[in-house]
């Protein structure tokens, strides 16, 4: 009971700290609103959910390429929930299948796509979503909301550089995915988007993000507090081990996604 009491005031007072970040944000930035991408997965919902609280007006883009019906599905339940319960929500459902075709057909002309080359299509998926909420927010004077939570955009770089990296203002970005779980739960996400397998939906199969990472986000939390906490690595587990060394090698190699864009700086008198 104690902890279930904990919980819920953490959620409260992480909820209204977050939403009145983002209203101060925006009305500093002097802008309108916000622009979401809602994917059917709970980082979108919670974003959404979050921005919806704020009272300006938000923006929910659902952006199809190849979807899985069920992503689909539970995209179009989240915003029509959001949509009951907050006036200034609105909303487009959009196909961006036939533009990815046009951009995959201009690059692959027969034969099926090296790994190499779905890696990359499937970063253009991302990239493509992107340019649409950037499209949109340009419009209406909005700001894009990232959905990234702590262990995709901080620990193992789980994003697309210049996709769904590529945000005005990241309000999840430093809580841990059971924290963005908690906080979904206490707003009211439906279960259906809570119990999801959690995927970044840029294949045309249903992976999940856990099979292309290789352990659960749970794990990776945990190896995530362990690196902070310098604990040594000769107690752990055989699971704890490959959790520890999954998040240090995706850490090290996804570097140049989370650190600032590398600059040459002329020294003075070189010229």
């Amino acid at each position: 009971m104690c902890k279930k009491i904990f919980e819920m005031r953490f959620s409260e007072k992480a909820i209204n700290h977050i939403t009145n970040w983002l209203v101060n944000y925006l009305e500093k930035s002097k802008m309108k609103g916000f622009v979401v991408g809602v994917s059917g997965g709970v980082d979108s919902a919670l974003t959404a959910t979050l921005c919806a609280r704020t009272e300006k007006p938000v923006l929910c883009l659902e952006m199809n390429i190849h979807q899985q019906q069920d992503q689909v599905s539970r995209a179009h339940q989240h915003i029509a929930w959001l949509e009951a319960q907050h006036s200034n929500v609105s909303h487009h459902h959009l196909n961006l299948t036939p533009a990815f075709e046009a951009f995959q057909q201009t690059f692959l002309k027969s034969g099926e796509p090296s790994e190499r080359e779905s890696l990359s299509l499937a970063n253009a998926r991302s990239r493509l979503r992107m340019t649409t909420l950037y499209y949109y927010a340009g419009i209406h004077s909005y700001l894009v909301a990232g959905t990234g939570n702590k262990i995709e955009d901080f620990g193992v770089g789980f994003f697309t550089k210049y996709g769904d990296g590529g945000v005005d203002v990241a309000p999840i970005a430093d809580l841990y995915k059971s924290e963005v779980y908690a906080l979904a739960a206490h707003l009211g996400v439906h279960s259906d988007i809570l119990e999801a397998p959690p995927t970044d939906g840029l294949w045309d199969d249903d992976r999940t993000d856990e099979q292309q990472l290789g352990v659960s986000y749970d794990a990776l939390e945990w190896a995530m507090k362990a690196v902070a906490a310098q604990q040594d690595p000769e107690g752990f587990s055989k699971a704890e081990k490959k959790a520890y060394d999954t998040y240090l090698r995706f850490h090290r190699q996804n570097q140049h996604k989370m650190e600032s864009i590398p600059v040459c700086v002329l020294p003075e008198g070189l010229w």
